[in-house]
């Protein structure tokens, strides 16, 4: 299901920047047009006030403008902002207790353990619809404890190794928030190194004459790049918390009820 929510971000940014891209070449041809028209008007004196107003309309830039300025950079820090974006609802969608932790199934587990039906409950745990974190633990202590003589002695050390492993697990799957937390501010400051680099690289051209709208393109990309690095980095890294504490939290829990859920096998012989 992760994979498939990081295929769904690529694909949904790609479509974006298709449109994107359709929508500025447009946006430049319409210009073109109006100039064109603007330009023969422009020698008569009482068009003077209309070349003006077109000139201002000129200089309106739109949000979409000032993403493309990022560049290829800038690009690169959306499809991660994308990639975020999956990740977070999948994780929304899987990391919470009634997931991990179902109150049916756990109360069925007691239930049948309670009761001594251990094969029963070795099913329950087998079941599809029972693959949740306590499930798998406390389906790791009764196989122990039917496999092995004195598994009556045994089972807490197999339901601790399985929420360790299941624990570890979860954490895993918040990986990829921490590595696009801590990519996306570089990609940035890479953005912002080539954009100063071109602005540089137009004054040396232009044996340091250049104007300001001749260095404006680089300057451009060099502080849209950092804001789009730390758009993205910053609620992505408190998703990544978020996730952390809240996997902590439902870890802690999980312990205390399958303790509870498996106590009468430690008097059973």
């Amino acid at each position: 299901m992760t994979k498939a929510f990081a295929v769904q971000g690529i694909l949904i940014c790609l479509l974006a920047l298709i449109v994107a891209t359709t929508f500025s070449h447009r946006f430049t041809l319409a210009q073109d047009e109006v100039l064109d028209d603007v330009e023969p008007a422009a020698a008569a004196p009482a068009a003077a006030p209309s070349t003006s107003a077109a000139e201002d309309g000129e200089k309106t830039r739109t949000l979409l403008d000032t993403i493309i300025d990022g560049g290829v950079v800038g690009l690169l820090i959306i499809l991660l902002s994308m990639v975020s974006l999956g990740f977070i609802v999948e994780h929304f969608l899987t990391i919470r207790k009634t997931t991990l932790m179902p109150e049916p199934v756990i109360e069925e587990l007691d239930e049948l353990i309670g009761q001594g039906q251990i094969d029963q409950a070795i099913e329950t745990c087998q079941t599809h619809e029972s693959q949740s974190l306590i499930s798998q633990v406390v389906l790791a202590g009764l196989e122990r404890y039917k496999g092995s003589e004195f598994g009556f002695a045994e089972y807490k050390a197999a339901c601790e190794e399985a929420g360790e492993d299941q624990t570890g697990r979860l954490y895993r799957k918040t990986e990829v928030l921490g590595l696009i937390g801590s990519i996306a501010p570089m990609l940035g400051l890479t953005g912002t190194v080539l954009g100063m680099i071109r602005a540089f690289n137009m004054i040396a051209i232009k044996g340091g004459m250049a104007k300001p709208d001749e260095l404006a393109g680089g300057i451009g990309q060099a502080l849209v790049t950092t804001l789009l690095g730390l758009v993205v980095a910053i609620p992505t890294m408190v998703a990544f918390s978020f996730f952390r504490n809240k996997i902590d939290s439902i870890v802690a829990e999980a312990g205390k009820r399958v303790e509870q859920i498996m106590m009468p096998l430690g008097r059973r012989k």
